[in-house]
């Protein structure tokens, strides 16, 4: 079906018809639902009528292939045009075989896995029945406090960018119509969603345009690059405006200065939320701004189809208007292929056969290993596969090591951590002890730990926060571990036995109480469906830990935000001694407690020989930086190589340092292996004071090593 075939259907539909479009909708709003479209709770109110789930253009929620055959038949038995349902849903880090929170799989700094693991979810999701993912999420990331840090790959506008074309390219593939087992994708949120004040969920987003710019615009624009088919709007304000319902961001800069054409949808609710925000006094005027600003979707709020026909009838918005959005949603329809196959990609049969497979879980079990990152190690990890070990911690046994958004993961599916180390020993040298529940625990719990702790050879803590401590609605004050496992980390440490204590967190944690009393500390994230296996893996030295942290841990709350590519002020601290008169807290270090890049390993790695070919570089010929990299230890080992570079005088204040590449090289023990970067001048621009995207002659100074603070420094001049 070409365009002009499109606009046909547009022209014969009733304006009803069209804004029905516009609507997306919760799974019990349509008949063939498992539930039989029975609305409960809030919903009753949103005075849906049969009409308007008739002409409704899209599904939220819907999975599972017979249920979203059965509500699509019914639909279009009911609609005048046959025009099928978009079915959407989160499917953020994997459908059913569930694999690491983003920010896990940002800590992998693999491109390649990261590809892999949207191909899997793509996979289960279209079997049963999606169309669209809400995913990926690509916001910027700089404060540990806000819940949703976990669903971002990290701080650096470079890494994240480089991880939302790898997902994209996962989800979409290069071809919807032909190839069934891809979604389309949903870049999310459309913008600077991950900046909001004190890091509380959905408040308020103050940055000037450059900042937007240089920092937070960029990953998103790389997922368009990438062919993204759709933007989710932010809950936030953006310059005062919420996003949802501002032309300057949506109109202005995506569709006009991007180039953008596909769908924009709103998250759920934000059209209605115009008004709370204070730019909308009901919600006429929400679907008037939202529309306007081009919104093609309203996500379970009914602005668009309580209104949008008054508003054209009385002139106050063009019809064309929803004609565009119309047309928009009916191409991404057809680029789907859904008119040919309402049913695309949905098989009972094939959704048996891939769901949760052998393949997928060996994926995942991967893609853990390498987003764990070790933090601390003092001789105690690889563990003796001949010792005796006591697992305590409220995560020995614990399911809940999906994390947020993992929609249809089971607990009961999961590999836990007792379970992934049974597979490695003889289950008789291990005892598994709750000690306390996540965040409360009783005198006996404890001492049941510590009594199970005292006839071990060393012990294992499994610690952490519960998913719903994370996520959206997730934000967090104090970003240590619960008491009562800090308090249960002080006991066993009495007992002066080797400790190794492994985190489930979706955050950067405050450590202290942690890092400080066990011997080895490994950052699992959530891990997803096979965290206890891969876990297991890395403890006992089948696996040897790679990840690199792609977000700041810091040394105290008091720091956040803290990233590493911050700008130097007037009057930096340049020592340990106490000056008072320089930018520096009182009573505590100005740096992080694990800088960005930061992981260690069970082999050690050296530097050498960093040069570059040129003192002097310009526009027409790059220099390139070469760099020795020897495994020094006795095991192999995979090192993270990263580039970072300063302008040391711009126009503009310029960071301490940004990440401009890095490479993953594998090396057996004793083998030295050269890597080498090519520096453009292309990655030496920023935006101005005119905004204009440039670079300026002057000195640079380019940073190589093994994470943003431990880097050797090699200075070159960019001339015209």
């Amino acid at each position: 079906m070409v365009e002009q075939q499109l606009n046909e259907i547009i022209q014969k539909m009733t304006l009803n018809e069209k804004i029905g479009q516009l609507i997306q909708l919760a799974t019990p709003f349509f008949k063939g639902a498992s539930d039989k479209g029975e609305i409960t709770g809030p919903m009753t109110g949103m005075g849906i009528t049969d009409e308007i789930s008739q002409n409704c253009g899209s599904v939220l929620g819907a999975s599972g292939a017979r249920e979203v055959m059965n509500i699509q038949k019914a639909h279009l038995e009911k609609n005048r045009f046959g025009i099928p349902l978009l079915m959407m849903a989160d499917i953020v880090h994997g459908f059913k075989t569930i694999f690491p929170v983003p920010l896990a799989m940002g800590c992998s700094w693999d491109l390649d896995l990261a590809e892999k693991s949207a191909e899997i979810a793509a996979k289960e999701a279209a079997v049963s029945g999606v169309h669209v993912t809400f995913a990926p999420m690509v916001d910027i990331v700089r404060d540990p406090r806000w819940g949703r840090v976990m669903e971002s790959t990290g701080e650096d506008p470079y890494l994240n960018s480089l991880f939302a074309r790898a997902f994209v390219r996962g989800f979409q593939g290069t071809n919807l119509t032909d190839d069934q087992n891809r979604v389309a994708a949903c870049v999310k949120h459309f913008a600077a969603y991950g900046a909001p004040e004190g890091g509380r969920e959905y408040n308020t987003v103050n940055m000037s345009e450059r900042q937007l710019r240089e920092s937070y615009l960029p990953p998103y624009k790389a997922a368009l690059d990438e062919g993204c088919e759709m933007v989710m709007t932010a809950f936030n304000t953006v310059d005062g405006i919420p996003a949802t319902g501002n032309k300057k961001l949506m109109r202005d800069l995506l569709r006009d200065e991007w180039g953008f054409d596909g769908v924009m949808i709103s998250d759920w609710g934000a059209v209605k939320e115009l008004i709370p925000h204070g730019i909308a006094e009901d919600s006429s005027e929400a679907a008037v701004k939202a529309l306007q600003a081009g919104v093609d979707i309203e996500m379970m709020t009914t602005c668009y189809v309580d209104n949008l026909k008054q508003l054209v009838e009385n002139g106050t918005i063009e019809e064309t208007l929803i004609d565009e959005a119309v047309l928009r949603i009916l191409k991404l329809k057809q680029k789907l292929g859904l008119f040919e196959n309402p049913y695309r990609g949905a098989d009972e049969k094939r959704e048996q056969e891939y769901i949760l497979s052998e393949e997928h879980r060996k994926a995942a079990r991967e893609a853990a290993a390498k987003s764990c990152v070790l933090l601390k190690n003092q001789s105690v990890l690889p563990l003796n596969r001949h010792q005796k070990i006591a697992l305590i911690g409220p995560f020995a046994q614990n399911g809940d090591i999906l994390g947020p958004w993992s929609w249809q993961g089971s607990y009961e599916e999961a590999v836990k951590m007792d379970e992934g180390i049974k597979m490695k020993i003889d289950p008789a040298l291990l005892t598994v002890a709750k000690g306390c529940d996540i965040e409360t625990g009783t005198e006996n719990e404890m001492n049941m730990a510590i009594n199970a702790a005292s006839e071990a050879d060393v012990i294992i803590l499994a610690l952490g926060e519960s998913s719903a401590m994370s996520g959206e609605g997730g934000s967090r004050a104090n970003i240590c571990l619960p008491d009562i496992q800090l308090q249960l980390i002080a006991e066993v440490k009495k007992l002066k036995k080797p400790m190794a204590a492994v985190l489930f967190n979706g955050r950067p944690l405050d450590l202290h109480g942690v890092i400080d009393q066990a011997d080895a500390v490994l950052e699992a994230w959530y891990p997803g469906t096979e965290g206890g296996a891969a876990i297991a893996d890395l403890l006992f030295g089948d696996a040897n830990p790679s990840g690199r942290l792609s977000m700041t841990f810091p040394y105290s709350v008091g720091q956040v935000p803290i990233y590493y590519n911050h700008f130097n002020t007037g009057r930096p601290k340049t020592s340990e001694e106490y000056v008072r008169y320089v930018t520096h807290y009182l009573d505590i270090p100005n740096e992080p407690l694990l800088p960005f890049g930061f992981g260690l390993s069970y082999t050690t790695f050296s530097y050498t020989d960093a040069m570059l070919s040129a003192d002097t570089m310009n526009s027409e010929q790059p220099i390139t930086l070469s760099v020795s990299i020897t495994n020094t230890g006795n095991v192999a080992g995979e090192e993270v190589v990263q580039l970072y570079i300063r302008d040391v005088a711009g126009e503009i204040v310029r960071p301490v340092k940004e990440l401009k590449a890095f490479k993953k090289i594998m090396l057996q023990p004793n083998e030295t292996k050269e890597a080498s970067f090519t520096i453009t001048e292309e990655q030496l621009r920023y935006h101005h004071e005119n905004l204009q995207f440039t670079s300026d002659a002057g000195t640079f100074i380019a940073f190589v090593g093994r994470n943003s603070q431990d880097v050797s420094a090699l200075t070159f001049k960019l001339v015209n």
